[in-house]
Protein backbone atom coordinates (compact mmCIF):
# COMPACT_ATOMS: atom_id res chain seq x y z
CA UNK A 1 0.00 0.00 0.00
CA UNK A 2 3.14 2.28 0.36
CA UNK A 3 3.96 1.95 -2.89
CA UNK A 4 0.89 1.96 -4.14
CA UNK A 5 0.40 5.38 -2.75
CA UNK A 6 3.92 7.30 -3.18
CA UNK A 7 4.07 6.13 -6.74
CA UNK A 8 0.47 7.07 -8.02
CA UNK A 9 1.12 10.06 -6.02
CA UNK A 10 3.93 10.91 -8.09
CA UNK A 11 2.43 9.75 -10.93
CA UNK A 12 -0.55 11.97 -10.57
CA UNK A 13 1.47 15.55 -10.03
CA UNK A 14 3.80 14.30 -13.00
CA UNK A 15 0.14 14.78 -14.88
CA UNK A 16 0.15 18.73 -13.68
CA UNK A 17 -1.93 18.27 -10.70
CA UNK A 18 -1.17 19.33 -6.91
CA UNK A 19 -1.32 16.15 -4.81
CA UNK A 20 -1.20 16.21 -0.95
CA UNK A 21 -0.93 12.92 1.24
CA UNK A 22 -2.22 12.95 4.38
CA UNK A 23 -0.86 10.81 6.86
CA UNK A 24 -0.36 9.99 10.47
CA UNK A 25 2.98 10.86 12.27
CA UNK A 26 4.56 7.93 14.09
CA UNK A 27 7.73 9.91 14.47
CA UNK A 28 8.17 13.22 16.55
CA UNK A 29 11.22 14.06 13.80
CA UNK A 30 9.01 14.08 11.23
CA UNK A 31 8.26 17.65 9.53
CA UNK A 32 4.80 18.89 9.58
CA UNK A 33 4.55 19.07 5.05
CA UNK A 34 7.78 17.78 3.59
CA UNK A 35 7.61 18.17 -0.29
CA UNK A 36 8.28 15.05 -2.81
CA UNK A 37 8.96 16.57 -5.83
CA UNK A 38 6.98 19.40 -7.81
CA UNK A 39 3.27 19.03 -6.89
CA UNK A 40 3.46 16.15 -4.59
CA UNK A 41 3.49 17.06 -0.72
CA UNK A 42 3.13 14.51 2.21
CA UNK A 43 1.59 16.34 5.42
CA UNK A 44 2.46 14.52 8.87
CA UNK A 45 -0.70 14.64 11.02
CA UNK A 46 -0.54 15.07 14.73
CA UNK A 47 -3.13 12.14 16.08
CA UNK A 48 -2.55 9.48 18.81
CA UNK A 49 1.49 9.44 19.74
CA UNK A 50 4.08 10.53 17.73
CA UNK A 51 5.08 6.57 17.17
CA UNK A 52 4.20 3.18 15.30
CA UNK A 53 1.09 1.75 16.07
CA UNK A 54 -0.39 -1.82 15.51
CA UNK A 55 -3.63 -1.60 13.01
CA UNK A 56 -5.98 -2.48 15.52
CA UNK A 57 -4.61 0.41 17.97
CA UNK A 58 -4.85 3.33 15.38
CA UNK A 59 -8.83 3.29 14.54
CA UNK A 60 -9.11 4.95 18.31
CA UNK A 61 -7.00 8.09 16.64
CA UNK A 62 -9.16 8.15 13.27
CA UNK A 63 -12.00 11.22 14.22
CA UNK A 64 -8.75 13.12 15.65
CA UNK A 65 -7.20 12.60 12.35
CA UNK A 66 -10.14 13.49 9.90
CA UNK A 67 -10.09 16.74 12.72
CA UNK A 68 -7.22 17.83 11.42
CA UNK A 69 -7.32 17.25 8.05
CA UNK A 70 -10.61 18.86 7.73
CA UNK A 71 -9.14 22.12 9.74
CA UNK A 72 -6.42 22.23 6.81
CA UNK A 73 -9.14 22.08 4.24
CA UNK A 74 -10.99 24.93 5.78
CA UNK A 75 -7.75 27.23 6.06
CA UNK A 76 -5.72 26.26 2.22
CA UNK A 77 -8.60 25.21 0.78
CA UNK A 78 -10.66 22.13 -0.62
CA UNK A 79 -9.69 19.55 -3.06
CA UNK A 80 -11.35 18.57 -5.93
CA UNK A 81 -11.64 15.12 -5.14
CA UNK A 82 -10.49 12.88 -2.21
CA UNK A 83 -8.63 9.22 -2.29
CA UNK A 84 -9.16 7.14 0.96
CA UNK A 85 -6.45 4.46 0.55
CA UNK A 86 -7.25 1.43 2.97
CA UNK A 87 -10.55 1.04 5.20
CA UNK A 88 -9.50 3.65 8.15
CA UNK A 89 -8.46 6.18 5.81
CA UNK A 90 -11.97 5.22 4.39
CA UNK A 91 -13.42 6.43 7.36
CA UNK A 92 -12.18 9.84 7.26
CA UNK A 93 -13.08 10.04 3.75
CA UNK A 94 -16.01 9.14 4.20
CA UNK A 95 -16.86 11.79 6.95
CA UNK A 96 -15.25 14.96 4.92
CA UNK A 97 -16.89 13.93 1.78
CA UNK A 98 -20.01 14.37 3.62
CA UNK A 99 -19.18 17.83 5.46
CA UNK A 100 -17.05 19.33 2.42
CA UNK A 101 -19.32 18.23 0.05
CA UNK A 102 -16.25 16.25 -2.22
CA UNK A 103 -16.14 13.10 -4.38
CA UNK A 104 -14.87 10.33 -2.11
CA UNK A 105 -12.86 7.76 -4.43
CA UNK A 106 -11.49 4.49 -2.47
CA UNK A 107 -9.10 1.71 -2.78
CA UNK A 108 -9.18 -0.60 0.39
CA UNK A 109 -6.21 -2.41 -0.92
CA UNK A 110 -7.63 -5.95 2.02
CA UNK A 111 -10.93 -6.68 2.71
CA UNK A 112 -12.45 -8.11 5.98
CA UNK A 113 -14.86 -10.39 4.43
CA UNK A 114 -12.71 -11.22 1.52
CA UNK A 115 -9.88 -12.60 3.61
CA UNK A 116 -12.33 -13.99 6.72
CA UNK A 117 -13.32 -16.17 3.33
CA UNK A 118 -9.90 -17.00 2.54
CA UNK A 119 -8.33 -17.59 5.24
CA UNK A 120 -9.89 -15.78 8.95
CA UNK A 121 -11.16 -12.62 9.84
CA UNK A 122 -10.41 -10.30 12.00
CA UNK A 123 -13.63 -7.84 13.06
CA UNK A 124 -17.28 -7.75 12.20
CA UNK A 125 -17.44 -4.17 12.57
CA UNK A 126 -14.85 -3.66 10.03
CA UNK A 127 -16.40 -5.44 7.11
CA UNK A 128 -19.67 -3.48 8.75
CA UNK A 129 -17.72 -0.10 7.79
CA UNK A 130 -16.37 -1.38 4.60
CA UNK A 131 -20.31 -1.68 3.77
CA UNK A 132 -20.96 1.61 4.52
CA UNK A 133 -18.48 3.36 2.38
CA UNK A 134 -18.38 0.95 -0.74
CA UNK A 135 -22.28 2.32 0.06
CA UNK A 136 -21.61 6.03 -0.06
CA UNK A 137 -18.22 6.38 -2.31
CA UNK A 138 -18.53 7.73 -5.49
CA UNK A 139 -15.46 5.33 -7.15
CA UNK A 140 -13.98 2.33 -5.85
CA UNK A 141 -10.88 1.45 -7.66
CA UNK A 142 -10.11 -2.12 -8.16
CA UNK A 143 -6.81 -3.32 -9.31
CA UNK A 144 -7.78 -5.99 -11.70
CA UNK A 145 -11.39 -7.84 -12.88
CA UNK A 146 -11.09 -10.55 -10.12
CA UNK A 147 -10.88 -8.15 -7.28
CA UNK A 148 -14.04 -6.11 -9.03
CA UNK A 149 -15.68 -9.34 -8.59
CA UNK A 150 -15.28 -9.35 -5.33
CA UNK A 151 -16.63 -6.33 -4.48
CA UNK A 152 -20.02 -7.04 -5.88
CA UNK A 153 -19.93 -10.35 -4.19
CA UNK A 154 -19.04 -9.63 -1.00
CA UNK A 155 -20.08 -6.22 -0.69
CA UNK A 156 -22.87 -5.85 -2.96
CA UNK A 157 -21.24 -2.93 -4.66
CA UNK A 158 -22.96 -0.86 -7.63
CA UNK A 159 -20.54 -2.68 -10.43
CA UNK A 160 -21.52 1.14 -12.08
CA UNK A 161 -19.06 2.55 -9.41
CA UNK A 162 -16.60 -0.22 -9.53
CA UNK A 163 -13.56 1.03 -11.80
CA UNK A 164 -10.28 -1.44 -13.31
CA UNK A 165 -7.13 0.99 -12.79
CA UNK A 166 -4.17 -1.73 -12.18
CA UNK A 167 -1.23 -1.12 -10.36
CA UNK A 168 2.11 -0.12 -12.35
CA UNK A 169 5.49 -1.09 -11.79
CA UNK A 170 8.56 1.61 -11.58
CA UNK A 171 10.68 0.23 -14.55
CA UNK A 172 13.49 2.35 -13.87
CA UNK A 173 14.40 -0.26 -10.90
CA UNK A 174 12.61 -3.30 -11.40
CA UNK A 175 14.22 -4.04 -14.63
CA UNK A 176 16.09 -7.63 -16.15
CA UNK A 177 19.50 -7.70 -15.29
CA UNK A 178 22.22 -9.98 -14.85
CA UNK A 179 21.58 -12.77 -12.42
CA UNK A 180 25.29 -13.67 -11.87
CA UNK A 181 26.48 -10.24 -10.78
CA UNK A 182 23.17 -9.53 -8.48
CA UNK A 183 24.22 -12.65 -6.55
CA UNK A 184 27.82 -11.25 -6.35
CA UNK A 185 26.54 -7.85 -5.26
CA UNK A 186 24.92 -9.88 -2.61
CA UNK A 187 27.44 -12.45 -1.63
CA UNK A 188 24.73 -15.34 -2.66
CA UNK A 189 26.01 -18.59 -4.10
CA UNK A 190 26.49 -18.27 -7.56
CA UNK A 191 25.55 -22.16 -8.64
CA UNK A 192 22.21 -23.06 -6.56
CA UNK A 193 18.93 -22.62 -7.02
CA UNK A 194 17.81 -19.65 -5.05
CA UNK A 195 13.90 -18.96 -3.86
CA UNK A 196 13.15 -15.44 -2.94
CA UNK A 197 9.96 -14.69 -1.00
CA UNK A 198 9.19 -10.87 -0.24
CA UNK A 199 6.29 -9.23 1.95
CA UNK A 200 5.09 -9.19 5.40
CA UNK A 201 5.80 -12.11 7.98
CA UNK A 202 2.18 -12.80 8.41
CA UNK A 203 0.22 -15.97 8.54
CA UNK A 204 -1.91 -14.10 5.69
CA UNK A 205 1.20 -13.98 3.33
CA UNK A 206 2.26 -17.67 3.27
CA UNK A 207 5.61 -17.63 4.31
CA UNK A 208 5.52 -21.05 5.75
CA UNK A 209 4.94 -22.50 2.88
CA UNK A 210 7.69 -20.73 0.77
CA UNK A 211 9.97 -22.68 3.59
CA UNK A 212 8.63 -25.53 3.25
CA UNK A 213 8.98 -25.61 0.07
CA UNK A 214 12.65 -24.83 0.16
CA UNK A 215 12.87 -27.79 2.95
CA UNK A 216 11.49 -30.11 0.31
CA UNK A 217 13.08 -29.30 -2.22
CA UNK A 218 16.22 -30.06 -0.55
CA UNK A 219 15.29 -33.13 1.04
CA UNK A 220 14.97 -34.39 -2.76
CA UNK A 221 18.71 -33.33 -3.10
CA UNK A 222 18.11 -29.72 -4.93
CA UNK A 223 20.57 -27.27 -4.09
CA UNK A 224 18.49 -24.73 -3.04
CA UNK A 225 18.46 -21.93 -1.02
CA UNK A 226 15.51 -19.36 0.32
CA UNK A 227 16.01 -15.58 0.86
CA UNK A 228 12.95 -14.25 3.24
CA UNK A 229 13.07 -10.41 2.71
CA UNK A 230 10.88 -8.46 5.06
CA UNK A 231 10.13 -7.92 8.42
CA UNK A 232 7.11 -9.42 10.86
CA UNK A 233 3.81 -7.51 10.68
CA UNK A 234 0.57 -7.60 12.49
CA UNK A 235 -0.80 -9.01 15.77
CA UNK A 236 1.10 -11.96 14.64
CA UNK A 237 3.97 -11.36 12.91
CA UNK A 238 6.27 -12.25 15.51
CA UNK A 239 4.84 -15.41 16.53
CA UNK A 240 5.39 -16.22 12.84
CA UNK A 241 9.01 -14.86 12.87
CA UNK A 242 9.80 -17.00 15.43
CA UNK A 243 7.78 -20.27 13.77
CA UNK A 244 10.18 -19.90 11.17
CA UNK A 245 13.35 -20.17 12.79
CA UNK A 246 12.43 -22.54 14.65
CA UNK A 247 11.35 -24.87 11.71
CA UNK A 248 14.65 -23.46 9.77
CA UNK A 249 16.50 -24.99 13.08
CA UNK A 250 14.28 -28.41 13.27
CA UNK A 251 14.43 -28.93 9.68
CA UNK A 252 18.55 -28.56 9.58
CA UNK A 253 18.43 -25.87 6.88
CA UNK A 254 19.85 -22.55 9.09
CA UNK A 255 22.58 -22.60 6.19
CA UNK A 256 20.79 -22.62 3.45
CA UNK A 257 18.05 -19.76 4.55
CA UNK A 258 18.54 -15.78 4.64
CA UNK A 259 16.31 -13.86 6.87
CA UNK A 260 16.25 -10.16 5.31
CA UNK A 261 15.34 -6.95 6.25
CA UNK A 262 12.68 -4.91 4.29
CA UNK A 263 14.61 -3.37 0.99
CA UNK A 264 14.31 -0.09 -0.80
CA UNK A 265 13.03 -0.21 -4.43
CA UNK A 266 17.14 -0.03 -5.26
CA UNK A 267 17.96 -3.25 -3.25
CA UNK A 268 14.92 -5.09 -3.68
CA UNK A 269 15.49 -5.49 -7.50
CA UNK A 270 18.80 -6.44 -7.10
CA UNK A 271 17.21 -10.00 -4.87
CA UNK A 272 14.58 -10.07 -7.73
CA UNK A 273 17.38 -10.21 -10.35
CA UNK A 274 19.09 -12.66 -8.38
CA UNK A 275 16.59 -15.52 -7.61
CA UNK A 276 15.64 -18.35 -10.22
CA UNK A 277 11.96 -18.33 -8.85
CA UNK A 278 10.35 -15.60 -6.16
CA UNK A 279 7.22 -17.57 -4.61
CA UNK A 280 4.28 -15.63 -3.80
CA UNK A 281 2.25 -17.87 -1.55
CA UNK A 282 -0.41 -15.58 -0.37
CA UNK A 283 -3.63 -16.83 0.89
CA UNK A 284 -5.54 -13.90 -0.36
CA UNK A 285 -3.92 -10.98 -2.57
CA UNK A 286 -5.76 -8.08 -4.19
CA UNK A 287 -3.40 -7.25 -6.44
CA UNK A 288 0.32 -9.13 -5.91
CA UNK A 289 2.63 -5.77 -6.49
CA UNK A 290 5.41 -8.31 -5.84
CA UNK A 291 4.31 -10.60 -8.69
CA UNK A 292 4.48 -7.92 -11.27
CA UNK A 293 7.97 -6.49 -9.90
CA UNK A 294 9.40 -9.94 -10.27
CA UNK A 295 8.19 -10.28 -13.68
CA UNK A 296 9.74 -6.93 -14.69
CA UNK A 297 13.29 -8.45 -13.18
CA UNK A 298 12.52 -11.16 -15.33
CA UNK A 299 12.66 -13.54 -12.55
CA UNK A 300 9.70 -16.57 -13.00
CA UNK A 301 7.05 -16.64 -9.82
CA UNK A 302 5.24 -19.55 -8.50
CA UNK A 303 2.53 -18.18 -7.23
CA UNK A 304 -1.46 -18.80 -5.25
CA UNK A 305 -4.27 -19.23 -7.55
CA UNK A 306 -5.96 -16.55 -5.90
CA UNK A 307 -6.88 -12.77 -6.28
CA UNK A 308 -4.74 -10.67 -8.54
CA UNK A 309 -2.32 -13.15 -9.11
CA UNK A 310 -4.38 -15.05 -11.30
CA UNK A 311 -4.32 -11.67 -13.55
CA UNK A 312 -0.34 -11.56 -13.22
CA UNK A 313 0.78 -14.99 -13.29
CA UNK A 314 0.30 -16.58 -16.82
CA UNK A 315 0.93 -20.59 -16.70
CA UNK A 316 4.02 -21.38 -18.82
CA UNK A 317 4.79 -17.79 -19.76
CA UNK A 318 6.12 -16.05 -16.51
CA UNK A 319 5.75 -18.78 -13.62
CA UNK A 320 2.72 -20.93 -12.16
CA UNK A 321 0.06 -20.83 -10.31
CA UNK A 322 -1.12 -23.08 -7.69
CA UNK A 323 -4.68 -24.03 -5.54
CA UNK A 324 -2.67 -26.66 -3.51
CA UNK A 325 -0.88 -25.47 -0.71
CA UNK A 326 0.82 -28.43 0.16
CA UNK A 327 4.92 -28.01 -0.19
CA UNK A 328 5.35 -31.30 -2.55
CA UNK A 329 3.47 -29.51 -5.08
CA UNK A 330 5.00 -26.05 -5.02
CA UNK A 331 8.35 -28.27 -5.19
CA UNK A 332 7.29 -29.43 -8.30
CA UNK A 333 6.13 -26.59 -9.99
CA UNK A 334 9.49 -25.04 -8.85
CA UNK A 335 11.57 -28.19 -10.40
CA UNK A 336 9.71 -27.27 -13.63
CA UNK A 337 9.87 -23.43 -13.91
CA UNK A 338 13.76 -23.51 -13.72
CA UNK A 339 13.82 -26.36 -16.26
CA UNK A 340 11.12 -24.71 -18.69
CA UNK A 341 13.38 -21.26 -17.81
CA UNK A 342 16.77 -22.93 -18.74
CA UNK A 343 17.15 -20.99 -22.07
CA UNK A 344 15.50 -17.73 -20.19
CA UNK A 345 11.92 -18.08 -22.48
CA UNK A 346 9.94 -17.76 -18.97
CA UNK A 347 11.99 -14.47 -18.55
CA UNK A 348 11.56 -13.14 -21.52
CA UNK A 349 7.97 -13.57 -21.39
CA UNK A 350 7.82 -12.11 -18.16
CA UNK A 351 9.14 -8.59 -19.18
CA UNK A 352 7.64 -8.12 -21.85
CA UNK A 353 4.40 -9.38 -19.02
CA UNK A 354 4.74 -6.68 -16.74
CA UNK A 355 5.78 -3.91 -19.80
CA UNK A 356 1.93 -3.82 -19.77
CA UNK A 357 1.98 -2.25 -16.45
CA UNK A 358 2.83 1.76 -15.52
CA UNK A 359 2.48 4.13 -13.38
CA UNK A 360 1.61 6.82 -15.82
CA UNK A 361 -1.65 4.60 -16.93
CA UNK A 362 -2.69 4.27 -13.90
CA UNK A 363 -2.21 8.14 -12.97
CA UNK A 364 -3.98 9.01 -16.32
CA UNK A 365 -7.01 6.93 -15.56
CA UNK A 366 -7.49 8.14 -12.26
CA UNK A 367 -6.65 11.80 -13.80
CA UNK A 368 -9.88 10.86 -16.58
CA UNK A 369 -12.29 9.60 -13.44
CA UNK A 370 -11.72 12.59 -11.55
CA UNK A 371 -12.90 14.73 -14.69
CA UNK A 372 -15.62 12.69 -15.21
CA UNK A 373 -16.77 12.71 -11.68
CA UNK A 374 -16.66 16.82 -11.53
CA UNK A 375 -19.41 16.91 -14.15
CA UNK A 376 -22.06 14.27 -12.00
CA UNK A 377 -23.69 14.65 -8.36
CA UNK A 378 -22.52 13.04 -5.40
CA UNK A 379 -23.48 9.47 -4.49
CA UNK A 380 -25.90 9.60 -1.47
CA UNK A 381 -25.81 7.17 1.57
Amino acid sequence: MNVYVRELASAVARQGNEVDVFTRRDSPLLPDTQLVEPGFRVHHVSAGPARSLERHEQEDHVKVFTDVVAAHFLRHGTPDALHANYWLSGLAGHRLKHELGLPLIMTFHTLERVKADHFEGESADRAHQEAAIFACADAVLASCEVEAAQFVDYYNADPARVHVVPLGVQHSFFAPGDRRAARQALGRDQDDVMLLFVGRLQALKGVELALETLITLRRRGCDASLAIVGGPSGPDGGATLAALHQRVDEAGVIEHVSFVAPQSHQLLSTWMRAADVTLVPSRSESFGLVALESSACGTPVVASAVGGLLTLVEPGVNGELLASRDASDWADAVSRVVADNADSALSNSAVLLAQRYTWRSAAQSLDALVDRMMDVGLVRC
